[in-house]
């Protein structure tokens, strides 16, 4: 609060203090600002008494100063400035020391010293604000000066500018009629060029016809000239074809094409020519060879009869006289000696026609030089097979089939072969074959040469086919081609004889439908119409012949076993026996089915399974049908039993033989049912539809429409039907042979059945069974008697039949089981009416078997 009033006068003598003295000041007003801090750290107060401060300046604040105080203010602003300028004027105003260290005793020192030092403060701040407003006036000027130079430098830029663009305006200008200049300059140039370019294609006509021309008459057609001509010609139609747009370009379209065909023309007679001259030249050397070796003689000729004598007889007439050449000497005369004239003239001329084969013409060409390359080679091979398979023809049928298909396949692989020197593109189109291989593009390609050789054989060998009667040669034929010839043979040779294929095939097809229509028709005579005669339906009989004749030539060599041991030879006459036996075995099957089994056992691998399931469908009906008859007529001649067995042995043996073949015996037939119609046709001819009436009633709609005839399918299965009929005959016998033991047993069953029922409906009137006259104990021991008779004597007598029949024990098991349990079971309801009907005395007068009795005694039969 005291220090107001100095601090005014501090400002004042701030004013107007010097400069240096001013700066002196400064910097003992730092020096003065460090004893403040000094002071203010080394007399820190407390909070105590820094609230007492606050009080007390607050109470202050509110009250005016005292008296003496303002007396001492008014003083102090008075003697402000004589307290500046005097240094010692008394000794309570004065301090000791400077402003940095002074000493302050009273108020009146702390307020001088304060004013000086706010005098000193004020003077250096002001100080340090004037050099700097100096300061930034020079500054001010430089950039004045700066910015008068920059307005002078834009003023020359924006001028140069202004000069710059006017220059540039002018020079793109210039640049945009330079480059449009030369952009048309190109654009002309181009297009002259297109425009000669263009018209080149039609100006080379005259030029390339000139050149053809020249060509044709020195005959170089296969040199590089010729064929540079003939892409030429090409490039020059396709591209006037192409544009059809241009003036003029139909005529030349002509015109090139014209010239086109005469040059294609000219390659294919020049082709034809080198054909020729190679046949030529080949032949000539077959001449040579032949004169210089001498003649072989003739092979006799084996006397032939019937159809096959005297076609080879024609065929000697008709074959030409070639000369007879060495297996060796025929290949590389036919074959190395045809390449070496040919193949030098004609491998490039191909080879170019190969490489423009994308084009429909040139196709076109490439397929008449395949056609002239067949047709010449065919001229020049054709005689030697002929005169190979006419050899071949003299041997018989087998040998001559094999022979002749093992040389044509030679041959079709030596053409294949020397086919792949000449046409390079057909031999690699689909990758490059194997070894010994030819590509099937090949085969295809050769067709027109291999099939006429292949027709050779196939004449030959078809008259013969056609005029065989028997199924064991059709079968071998078969056999030969399908799995000698087109199985082992060309996988043997890989592709090389696939141009053989399709005229083998046909022959195949030919011989298996010859042999279809012998089965067939030895079916229908040998089974179907089967006439047996009275050996053939001789049984017993047979059976038991056999039997003894097995064993007369059983005990010897049982004897003679036992007595000396089997050694090696004795064993190989142990096999031989068996084979014997199962010869006289199968001799003893009755005809129609042996043929059966002989038929489906040859045709198995002979047709394919489709073909073979309907014949042996037929086959197996047949069989079965026949099998029936002969039973009959069986039972007729020697009873129900034997034919039973006869059947059941048959059927059997046929049911086991078909099982290994792998086909199902079912056809399926279709049929026409016109059974439905006859309503139609009644009313039609009874007048109640009309015939002309024009509605929905009229018959010929009602016929169309809803009474047409129905197509019927149903399938036949000789096999269901073969196993439905040996079930029947295994039931009947069953039955018969259980009649034969217990058949009184059965009737007595059956009429207590009867009684009882009859009680059971009226018992008021019913009687005990053992009063009927039928069931009294004598005429139940007398029942016994006659079943214990037949048990003991007619029963083995038809075991033993059994046996003989059925010599699988397995199947007289089977058979004899029913049988058993069906007598074990009539045993065993009489014993149980005899315990409940009669009294034990009746019963133990009953000589019934008890069943351990009954059950040895049938166990000693089977």
């Amino acid at each position: 609060m005291t220090s107001v009033a100095p601090a005014s006068a501090a400002a004042s003598l701030k004013a107007s203090a010097p400069p240096a003295k001013a700066h002196g000041l400064a910097g003992a007003a730092s020096r003065s600002y460090n004893v403040a801090s000094v002071w203010e750290q080394t007399a820190a107060l407390t909070d105590s008494q820094l609230k007492v401060l606050d009080q007390l300046g607050q109470a202050c604040s509110h009250r005016p100063y005292p008296a003496h105080v303002q007396d001492d203010q008014q003083y102090a602003a008075r003697t402000a400035d004589r307290t500046f300028n005097q240094h010692d004027t008394g000794a309570d105003s004065a301090y000791v020391g400077t402003l940095e260290d002074a000493v302050l005793s009273n108020a009146n020192q702390f307020h001088k010293w304060h004013s000086e030092l706010e005098a000193a403060c004020a003077s250096e701040m002001e100080e340090k604000y004037k050099r700097y407003a100096d300061l930034l006036n020079s500054h001010l000027k430089s950039c004045e000066g700066i910015l008068a130079k920059v307005d002078q430098t834009l003023e020359h830029f924006d001028s140069l500018l202004a000069q710059h663009r006017d220059v540039a305006q002018r020079s793109k200008a210039l640049y945009s009629s330079c480059e449009q200049l030369v952009k048309e300059k190109d654009q002309l140039v181009e297009f002259a060029d297109a425009v000669r370019g263009k018209l080149k294609f039609f100006d080379e006509f005259e030029a390339v016809y000139a050149q053809f021309h020249q060509a044709q008459l020195s005959m170089t057609l296969d040199n590089e000239q010729f064929l540079a001509l003939l892409k030429k010609l090409d490039d020059c139609k396709a591209y006037v074809a192409t544009n059809p747009q241009y003036a003029d370009s139909t005529t030349y379209t002509t015109k090139f094409r014209q010239l086109q065909a005469r040059a294609l023309g000219a390659v294919r007679n020049k082709v034809q020519q080198v054909l020729k001259h190679a046949i030529q030249q080949v032949q000539a050397a077959i001449q040579e060879a032949a004169a210089a070796s001498p003649k072989p003689q003739p092979p006799p000729t084996p006397s032939a009869s019937g159809a096959r004598g005297a076609m080879q007889m024609l065929l000697q007439q008709q074959q030409p006289q070639v000369p007879a050449l060495a297996e060796g000497a025929e290949v590389s005369l036919l074959y190395v000696r045809f390449r070496a004239a040919a193949e030098p003239s004609l491998k490039g001329l191909f080879k170019e026609i190969e490489a423009r084969a994308q084009r429909a013409e040139y196709q076109r060409l490439l397929e008449e030089c395949h056609n002239l390359y067949c047709q010449a080679r065919l001229q020049l091979i054709s005689p030697f097979v002929q005169q190979r398979i006419q050899e071949y023809a003299s041997s018989p049928l087998p040998t001559f089939t094999r022979n002749g298909c093992e040389h044509l396949l030679r041959v079709c692989q030596l053409e294949s072969q020397l086919f792949e020197q000449f046409f390079t593109v057909a031999a690699s189109s689909n990758g490059a074959p194997a070894a010994g291989q030819v590509s099937p593009v090949v085969a295809d390609q050769l067709a027109p040469l291999m099939e006429p050789l292949c027709t050779i054989l196939y004449d030959l060998l078809r008259p013969v086919v056609i005029q065989l009667q028997d199924v064991d040669e059709l079968c071998e034929l078969v056999d030969i081609l399908k799995h000698e010839v087109l199985g082992e043979q060309l996988s043997r040779r890989g592709s090389g004889g696939e141009a053989l294929k399709p005229v083998l095939g046909r022959t195949l097809a030919d011989v298996q439908a010859r042999l279809i229509y012998r089965c067939q028709a030895f079916i229908k005579d040998e089974v179907a119409s089967f006439q047996p005669g009275p050996d053939d339906l001789d049984f017993p009989a047979k059976l038991e012949r056999a039997a003894a004749e097995a064993s007369q030539e059983a005990g010897p060599s049982s004897e003679h076993e036992h007595g000396n041991g089997a050694g090696p030879a004795e064993n190989g006459a142990t096999e031989h026996d068996n084979v014997k036996v199962a010869a006289s075995a199968h001799a003893l099957l009755y005809a129609p089915l042996r043929s059966t089994l002989l038929c489906l056992s040859k045709l198995y691998r002979a047709v394919d399974p489709k073909i073979f399931g309907g014949l042996a469908q037929e086959a197996v009906s047949a069989c079965t049908l026949s099998i029936q008859q002969a039973s009959r007529q069986i039972a007729r001649k020697s009873g129900p039993l034997d034919a039973q067995l006869f059947m059941i042995k048959h059927l059997l043996i046929l049911r086991e033989q078909i099982v290994p073949f792998d086909v199902e015996f079912a056809v399926t037939d279709i049929d026409l049912d016109f059974t439905h119609m006859r309503d139609h046709m009644r009313r039609l001819l009874a007048g109640e539809m009309s015939l002309f009436t024009l509605s929905s009633n009229n018959a010929v709609y009602k016929m169309l429409g809803t009474g047409g005839p129905r197509v019927l399918q149903y399938q036949v299965d000789s096999k269901k039907e073969l196993e439905k009929q040996l079930k029947a005959v295994c039931e009947a016998f069953i039955m018969a042979v259980t009649k034969v033991a217990v058949e009184p047993m059965l009737s007595f069953i059956t009429k207590v059945t009867a009684v009882k029922v009859a009680a059971g409906a009226h018992p008021a009137t019913a009687k005990p069974l053992r009063e009927q006259a039928f069931a009294s104990p004598a005429k139940l021991a007398e029942m016994v008697e006659k079943v214990n008779e037949a048990l003991s004597q007619q029963l083995p007598k038809s075991i033993a039949k059994m046996q003989l029949y059925l010599a699988n024990s397995n199947t007289q098991a089977i058979l004899f089981k029913p049988v058993k349990s069906n007598i074990v079971e009539a045993h065993g309801q009489v014993a149980q009416l005899l315990q409940t009907e009669y009294s034990p005395e009746e019963a133990a007068a009953v000589a019934l078997m008890q069943p351990a009795e009954l059950s040895t005694l049938l166990d000693g039969m089977s």
